[in-house]
C-alpha cells in the first residue's frame, strides 16, 4: 500500500468528523470560552479548519517558520466550514506524492530556533493528524458545558446513542 492510500482516507474521515462538529456551533456562541486561558469557540473552530493546510505546507515545503504567523479569523460557521473544505481539497492533492517524499526531513522553526525536525510522514501523523481529535474533543467539552449536543466521533456520544 502506498502511503497516500493510507493518509487520504484518514484525512477524509477526520475532515468529515470535524465538519460535523463545526456545524453544531451556534453563531451566538462564537466568542464564548470556558476559561480566560482558553481559545474562544471561534478561534478553536478556525484552528480546526486550518489543520488540513498544515498537510499542504508539510508536503509542499521543507520547513515552516512561525515568525509572523497569524491564525485565520473567519467570522461565521459557514466561512469556517468552507475554509476547512478548501484546505482539505488542497491537502488531498498535496498527499498525492510518491512514498519517497514522505521520508524527507521537514522542520518547524521560529526565526533561528528549530522547534522540531523530523521526516514528513512522522510530522503528518504525530503533529498534524493528531490535532483533529485533540481539538474536536476540546470543542466537545465546550459543547457539553453549553448543553449543546456532542456529535459522535469514532463511536456514539452520550447524546447520540
Amino acid at each position: 500500500m502506498k502511503i497516500q492510500e493510507f493518509l487520504i482516507p484518514q484525512l477524509k474521515q477526520e475532515v468529515a468528523l470535524t465538519e460535523k462538529f463545526l456545524k453544531r456551533i451556534p453563531e451566538d456562541k462564537m466568542s464564548w470560552k470556558p476559561h480566560e486561558k482558553s481559545m474562544s469557540m471561534q478561534q478553536l473552530a478556525n484552528h480546526l479548519a486550518e489543520i488540513p493546510g498544515w498537510i499542504t505546507g508539510t508536503m509542499e515545503a521543507g520547513e515552516w517558520d512561525l515568525t509572523g504567523y497569524e491564525a485565520p479569523n473567519k467570522k461565521t460557521v459557514s466561512e469556517i466550514v468552507a475554509d476547512l473544505k478548501d484546505n482539505a481539497a488542497a491537502a488531498e492533492k498535496a498527499l498525492e506524492k510518491p512514498d519517497e517524499e514522505y521520508s524527507k526531513t521537514w522542520k518547524m522553526t521560529k526565526g533561528e530556533e528549530t522547534v522540531f525536525e523530523m521526516p514528513k510522514l512522522q510530522t503528518l501523523q504525530t503533529v498534524v493528524m493528531n490535532q483533529f481529535p485533540h481539538h474536536r474533543a476540546q470543542l466537545g467539552v465546550y459543547f457539553r458545558l453549553l448543553d449543546i449536543s456532542v456529535p459522535s466521533s469514532y463511536g456514539p456520544s452520550a447524546d447520540e446513542q
